[in-house]
């Protein structure tokens, strides 16, 4: 069973991280949340989300993919920290998957781990550059690094990210079995 890290920091976008969660576990990808801020960790809204582990006790080398969901308070704490940031490095290196929505995809350009071809939440792209910025497209996955707009393009992402750890018959079967 493919395995997926997802770094919690406060301030994230709740809808994106609980959806990437629930959708990879439906498609049979072990999910680990690790808080970064702390064991439990709140949301952009208020809610709170309990950790699996502290992003500190993480062993990259059993993960085959990182995904980072948004919220812009959140994006920045990913994008200061030197563990997330370094996990991202190592992931590149080691030809992982990663993943990114929202404004998420500014950690991995300050991480330098963002592919040529990406999308994000507008006006983020502003941070990062233009060239390479697909507006028009929800989720843009250039060759392992897969990035997505936002909230309402979550589902989608998360199916895409079951097709590339789990295969096309699974993300058929799963997105038949949620009516997306």
């Amino acid at each position: 069973m493919p395995k997926m890290l997802v770094p919690l920091a406060e301030g994230f976008e709740e809808i994106e991280a609980i959806t990437i969660i629930d959708v990879c576990r439906r498609g049979n990808i072990d999910v680990t949340v690790a808080g970064v801020t702390g064991m439990t960790i709140k949301g952009g809204q208020g809610i709170e989300v309990a950790a699996d582990c502290l992003i500190d006790s993480v062993d990259i080398n059993s993960y085959d993919m990182i995904t980072l969901p948004g919220g812009l308070a959140g994006t920045m704490v990913l994008s200061e920290s030197k563990n997330v940031q370094s996990i991202l490095k190592q992931m590149k290196e080691q030809g992982k998957y990663i993943g990114a929505i929202c404004a998420a995809p500014l950690a991995l350009h300050t991480a330098d781990v963002l592919n040529e071809e990406f999308t994000c939440y507008p006006s983020i792209e502003n941070q990062i550059r233009l060239d390479g910025y697909h507006q028009e497209q929800s989720t843009v996955i250039d060759d392992k690094v897969m990035t997505s707009q936002g909230v309402g393009t979550a589902i989608d992402f998360a199916l895409k990210i079951v097709w590339q750890l789990q295969g096309e018959s699974s993300f058929k079967a799963l997105k038949e079995n949620i009516l997306a």
